[in-house]
């Protein structure tokens, strides 16, 4: 029998009219939902929002730890709801400026794919998403005055074919999460679930368990996110304290993991596609993971770049979490916390013949001494507590036989806009 999810109309692909209205009700959404879809020619994560006075669907590159939606105001229109945000004001100040250009608050907006930094007006416009709610599921709730940056059209190269923007999810006073929570009540917390095709970001009463059709609340294991000394980082960090390969330690000095005076620990990233590690502890990750496949009989064949690390795809046993292979455990705060890795998340089938390790060599000036990439975040459910300063995560769940693509939505139809 099928599911409630399965009847679900899925809202991709991501271009379609809408005719919008606002109607009013007593009630507010219990949870917010935005349909992730992942850029294939790019490895970045696109969602969808609703922007302006006539709410344009607005294409947007996911970034975890980024402070705010920028977005190039130019490309569209301008909304007669758009406004400038004046210096010396407290949403300039919300903000953290880098200056003022005529009056108007400036901040730094950057593309993280490209480093490409530029400074551009702050401004705030109507804002909308999709909702979840007993009485109206798939409806569209809005928000009125939604900060945002209006940035250079040259921060536009190197995202996604057809995105305006990045949407920022970081732990700021203007990013999404913190918005959502001042405009509906709910608590500083959402959770992010990526796929190789389309995945979720939500926000408010926890319905991912039940929109899953699996309560894998019972597999979540929490850790606290961290932050430096200065408590200034908006992205999320996490304290590995080894690397375990088949559930043997490496070698490593614990030191390489911690983060002091802003450097070091493992950040949380969906920019980078794929997982990288500092040299020092890249070199030996990668040493100890080719001993261990080669135990398993696994062949080694000429790596294919950027990886590092490839075999041979013939007689490898397929499992419901990815080819048998070795099993990459970060062990966080004791030996009974660890965010385990299985084939699916570490091995990139780059042909019928091949695959790779998609573990990269992030060098020795990588500030971080990792960063879990998308490729290992997809199919894992992060729930991002802000309030208690907490991560949850689920690791594979191909264990519990589902995945984030089991994500489905309504169409959003006419006269269902809710008005915060």
């Amino acid at each position: 029998m099928p599911s409630l999810l399965q009847i679900f109309l899925p809202l991709f692909p991501f271009f379609f009219l809408v005719s919008f209205s606002v109607s009013h009700g007593p009630f507010l959404p219990k949870a917010i939902i935005l349909p992730v879809n992942k850029d294939l020619s790019t490895f970045q994560y696109v969602t969808q929002v609703y922007m302006g006075a006539h709410l344009v669907p607005t294409n947007l590159v996911v970034d975890l730890g980024g402070s705010f939606l920028w977005t190039n105001c130019g490309l569209t229109s301008v909304s007669s709801s758009q406004k400038l945000v004046p210096c010396n004001s407290l949403k300039c100040s919300m903000a953290k400026p880098n200056g003022c250009t005529n009056k108007i608050c400036g901040v730094q907006s950057e593309n993280p794919f490209t480093k490409v930094a530029a400074t551009g007006e702050l401004a705030e416009d109507m804002f909308a998403v999709e909702f979840i709610d007993e009485l109206k599921t798939g409806s569209i709730a809005s928000i009125h005055e939604f900060l945002f940056s209006c940035a250079s059209t040259t921060l536009l190269q190197g995202l996604a074919r057809g995105a305006k923007g990045m949407l920022g999810l970081g732990n700021s006073r203007i990013a999404l999460p913190s918005k959502l929570s001042d405009t509906f009540g709910f608590q500083r917390k959402f959770a992010l679930c990526l796929s190789s095709s389309n995945g979720a970001i939500i926000s408010g009463e926890s319905p991912y368990l039940s929109l899953l059709g699996h309560d894998v609340s019972r597999s979540m294991l929490y850790t606290p996110l961290i932050s430096s000394k200065d408590g200034v980082s908006e992205e999320y960090y996490i304290n590995v304290k080894s690397i375990k390969i088949n559930g043997k330690k490496l070698s490593l000095n614990t030191s390489l993991f911690a983060m002091d005076e802003g450097v070091g620990g493992t950040k949380i990233s969906t920019i980078p596609p794929f997982t990288t590690m500092k040299s020092s502890i890249y070199k030996s990750f990668i040493e100890a993971y080719e001993k261990f496949a080669i135990s398993m009989e696994l062949n080694k064949v000429e790596a294919i770049a950027p990886f590092e690390l490839c075999f041979s795809t013939k007689g490898i046993d397929v499992t419901k979490v990815g080819p048998n292979v070795p099993t990459t455990d970060l062990v966080l705060q004791s030996e009974m916390v660890k965010w385990r890795i299985y084939g699916r998340n570490s091995m990139v089938k780059v042909s019928d013949e091949v695959m790779c390790l998609g573990f990269l060599n992030g060098g020795v000036n990588q500030k971080a001494s990792i960063v879990i990439g998308g490729y290992q975040l997809e199919d894992n459910l992060l729930e991002f507590n802000l309030g208690t300063s907490m991560l949850g995560f689920t690791s594979s769940l191909s264990m519990a036989e589902t995945s984030c693509s089991d994500f489905m939505f309504h169409s959003v139809s006419k006269d269902s806009a809710f008005d915060s």
